[in-house]
């Protein structure tokens, strides 16, 4: 008996996708539940478990694309499992002793060469460090070719031959022309980045994107996360970081700004009143922008929890459409990257986002003195049509006011 394998469901809006990757293959025996593709939509990247145990074959090559409800390949239930039986192998054949080398010839002793430098007489040593001539170079007219003085003056005497012109220096050698390959490459994109393409551009041509800034001292909560860190990951397992601080302040100037918690429809402006705010997350196949249900409600070690488990599954292909779907707000850290200053682009239709960045050690003026604080710009990017500058300034405020003073979370102030 065997079982279809096919492309489930993954939203109404999503039709068809990329089958990636198997992650098995054919012929191979697959577990229950375990995964044996990666399937790539417009949205997300998720894998797709074995149904049942047996031997699979596949049915449809990696990097084609698949419609919902395809079937990409069976799984024969009755087939057994197991380990393929070993292949014989056969024993390699026993090298023959090596030729012994003939013994080496012993060389014919040499005739020793006699040093001209050595035979010379003290009148023609002389001679040779007056004029400067080279006994190596002169043929002697002594006994057994000793050379005498008069050899070294006679040759002294002799013009000296003409030098050789230099060879010329060659010319550098042309480059090899690089093949077509080698300078560029070209692949399809991914239909996970064209959606993130038409999104922004879409984005820019519908909303009135503006930005403004502001800058916040790190301190108090680089201060406050140093005191409890340790407790915190004692009591919950999971470490205290900056975006919980940032939700929660988010959150918060929200509440305090409704304006900002808003978006456009058609010629309606319909204002939320839930808190359900996304954090971006990189992944290899793109940004993903899941969403962290009624902030409001959560303190920050279920935020930080929440983050945690999305950031896993987004990176593991495992995020699921109800995951990224319902924000009201997006904030996205490129600081985490080194960057100092963006102006982060809004997931429409949210009204706004807000770009954190590094943080870096920075003069700054406290009570008249010059002191080194750790300085972190924010850039609220925000849809004009809807947010003025006054409520897109307030809102940058308070953030900025709950970061520098976490202890306004606590009293909503």
């Amino acid at each position: 008996m065997a079982t279809e394998v096919k492309v489930p469901a993954m939203g109404e809006s999503i039709s068809s996708g990329i089958l990636a990757a198997w992650h098995v293959k054919d012929g191979d025996y697959v577990e229950k539940d375990q995964a044996i593709y990666e399937l790539e939509t417009d949205k997300i990247t998720s894998e797709a478990n074995a149904e049942v145990s047996g031997v699979i074959q596949i049915l449809v090559q990696a990097d084609e694309e698949v419609d919902i409800g395809q079937v990409v390949a069976t799984i024969d239930e009755s087939a057994s499992g197991g380990a393929p039986a070993a292949a014989k192998t056969e024993s390699a054949p026993a090298e023959a002793p090596a030729a012994e080398a003939p013994a080496a010839t012993a060389p014919e002793p040499a005739t020793a060469k006699v040093d001209p430098a050595a035979t010379l007489s003290p009148a023609a040593r002389k001679a040779a460090e007056e004029t400067g001539v080279d006994v190596n170079a002169v043929d002697g007219s002594g006994k057994d070719g000793r050379v005498t003085k008069g050899d070294i003056l006679e040759a002294a005497k002799a013009p000296a031959p003409a030098a050789k012109p230099a060879a010329p220096a060659p010319a550098p050698a042309a480059p090899a022309p690089r093949a077509a390959g080698e300078r560029e490459t070209r692949k399809k994109m991914s239909p996970l980045r064209r959606k993130i393409a038409e999104r922004l551009v879409a984005a820019t041509q519908e909303a009135a994107l503006l930005t403004t800034f502001n800058e916040v001292d790190m301190s108090a909560v680089m201060k406050l996360r140093k005191q409890h860190q340790d407790a915190f990951v004692a009591r919950y397992g999971i470490k205290l970081g900056f975006m919980s601080f940032f939700t929660k302040a988010v959150t918060h100037a929200l509440q305090a700004v409704p304006e900002v918690n808003a978006r456009i429809e058609g010629n309606e402006i319909v204002t939320q009143h839930y808190y359900d705010v996304g954090v971006a997350v990189g992944t290899d196949k793109g940004l993903m922008v899941p969403v962290i249900r009624d902030c409001d409600q959560k303190n920050f070690a279920e935020i930080e929890q929440d983050i945690a488990a999305y950031a896993k599954a987004a990176r593991d292909g495992k995020i699921q459409m109800s995951d990224l779907e319902g924000g009201v707000f997006t904030i996205s850290n490129g600081g985490i990257y080194g960057s100092m200053l963006s102006t982060p682009i809004i997931n429409y239709p949210q009204p706004a986002i807000l770009g954190l960045h590094n943080i870096q050690q920075r003069a700054m003026v406290v009570n008249g003195e010059v002191v080194a604080r750790p300085m972190m710009y924010l850039a609220l990017s925000y849809d004009h049509r809807l947010i003025d500058g006054k409520e897109a300034v307030t809102f940058l405020v308070k953030v900025k006011e709950a970061i520098e003073d976490p202890a306004r979370l606590l009293f909503g102030i």
